[in-house]
């Protein structure tokens, strides 16, 4: 909160001056510039191909489990104790065998995606000094501090296409 008035602040102090007028301002969407690049695009397709294999055996786990689960529940009562026991027991171990391997996949996927940030943040805050050089601006803020803006101030079409020629 106090940053956000410190913000509303400036920015009156800003336009109470002439020299507001010929300011030069920009509105960038950095998250948005990084996840709609080439690059990232193709991380996504990439990673689905990694990792298809270990969501599609994570489903199977799930939908097994929904079945037996569904099963105890229509039938459990019918059932002799031992076959209840036994589908209990697979129950129960289809259900750590989903939360094991869907851990060991959320670590594997962020770390990937950690990588990934690692190799493409260089590019991108290099696309974006280059946008902002060639724009002369004054000031440029998130997109996420301003409420509304005209497309005109938006930088980041801009930035992403400098992005994308970059190799």
């Amino acid at each position: 909160m106090r940053k956000l008035t410190q913000f509303v602040l400036v920015a009156a102090a800003m336009m109470a001056t002439p020299a507001f007028a010929e300011m030069k301002i920009a509105v960038l969407n950095y998250q948005m510039a990084l996840l709609e690049s080439d690059a990232a695009k193709k991380y996504a397709v990439d990673a689905e191909k990694k990792f298809g294999p270990q969501l599609n055996k994570l489903k199977t786990l799930e939908s097994d489990a929904k079945r037996i689960q569904d099963r105890l529940v229509k039938d459990g009562e019918k059932m002799q104790q031992a076959e209840r026991e036994r589908l209990e027991l697979e129950f129960k171990q289809k259900a750590r065998d989903f939360q094991f391997q869907s851990k060991e996949l959320n670590e594997a996927k962020a770390v990937a995606d950690r990588d990934m940030l690692k190799q493409l943040k260089p590019k991108l805050d290099k696309a974006v000094e280059e946008v902002l050089k060639k724009g002369s601006y004054d000031l440029v803020l998130e997109r996420g501090a301003v409420v509304d803006v005209k497309p005109q101030y938006d930088i980041t079409r801009q930035v992403i296409e400098r992005m994308n020629q970059q190799r």
